[in-house]
Parts: structure tokens; sequence; C-alpha cells
């Protein structure tokens, strides 16, 4: 049996929600360039961004943190993936237009 519906894409995304399932397993410690900040002691000068919308990865409203860092993750993840999937499909009708 072929696969022909699978795509590059639809594996991508599958390993794009994993990560995010996987998301409360990664390291407590800060990134790297919160570690720098601290070890050379200007981590006091950082500002807030201008916006959070799902602020520490804490999805609001859920007490369970293992399990809102992952609904952050999903909800991040197919967020950016309907956007850039709408922004290809877009350019690709323009393009099929532009060649008729």
């Amino acid at each position: 049996m072929k696969l022909q519906w699978l795509k590059w894409w639809h594996i991508a995304l599958g390993i794009a929600l994993l990560f995010a399932l996987l998301s409360p397993l990664a390291s407590g410690s800060p990134d790297g360039l919160e570690k720098v900040a601290e070890d050379k002691g200007f981590i006091d000068k950082a500002t807030e961004p201008p916006f959070q919308i799902i602020a520490d990865y804490l999805f609001p409203g859920i007490h369970n943190e293992a399990l809102a860092t992952i609904l952050a993750g999903i909800i991040g993840t197919v967020a950016i993936f309907a956007i850039v999937y709408a922004v290809a499909w877009l350019l690709r009708r323009r393009q099929a237009v532009k060649n008729q």
C-alpha cells in the first residue's frame, strides 16, 4: 500500500507535535542565553516582551504544569503550521493564476 497522501510536511508536523508532547521532559535549567546573562551579571537588565500570548509556555487555567506546557506547545505548533500552510497555499494559488 502506497502512502501517496503522506508528504514531508506531515512527518515534520508529527515530529513537532511529538516534541510538544515531550516538552515537560526538557531541562528546567536556564537556556544558553539566560545562563550567560546570569554568569555575566546582566540578567537584571532584561525587559519583559511587549506582549505574551502563552507566558512561560504555561496555558492559563490549567493547574497541571506538565499538561499546560504540552497544550501551549501543541497550540503554538498548530498555529504556526496553519499560518505557514495558508501562506504557501496562497503563494501557490497566485503562481497558478499567474501561469494561466
